[in-house]
């Protein structure tokens, strides 16, 4: 036999029910509204608890940078180094250039050769975008060639933290 509530108890639950839907209303609108606030807030306590930002990087194919087998920079790798090198420029933070695998040289240079030449392009290029010379790491070959197109040079910008060198 099911006895039915009485008339205030329903009321009750339903005007807790109503509060409870307007107070999470309310929480999702401010929360919404303070959406800028809360990406610096959330920063700030990330970086109040040591966690890292995630460093700029780059990887630039140097077959779409460069002349084949030069260490020139063609037009388009020029404005694409160009287009990476804008933010960079902004941070004022030290900025590591690395070579990733290589291409081989046929013409004037080697393998190594043209690896180490189209790294000095390179960081030519970022200095005239206007990254100072003091803030410009070069790391020469990396250790592991990119497992996804091997036999090709790829070219790595990466911002560093600040503090890591």
């Amino acid at each position: 036999m099911i006895r039915a509530q009485p008339r205030q108890t329903r009321t009750r639950w339903a005007l807790s029910f109503a509060d409870l839907c307007l107070l999470l209303l309310a929480f999702f609108a401010l929360l919404h509204a303070n959406q800028a606030t809360r990406d610096k807030a959330l920063a700030g306590i990330g970086s109040y608890f040591g966690a890292f930002e995630t460093p700029l990087q780059v990887d630039l194919a140097a077959v779409d940078l460069f002349e084949p087998g030069e260490a020139l920079l063609s037009a388009r790798g020029h404005a694409a180094l160009l287009e990476a090198a804008a933010p960079l420029v902004r941070t004022g933070k030290i900025v590591r250039i690395q070579s990733i695998g290589i291409d081989s040289g046929e013409h004037r240079f080697d393998a190594w050769d043209l690896a180490a030449a189209r790294l000095g392009a390179v960081a030519r290029t970022l200095v005239a975008a206007g990254i100072p010379q003091a803030k410009l790491r070069i790391a020469g070959l990396a250790e592991q060639p990119d497992a996804s197109a091997p036999g090709r040079q790829t070219i790595r910008i990466t911002e560093l933290p600040t503090g890591a060198e």
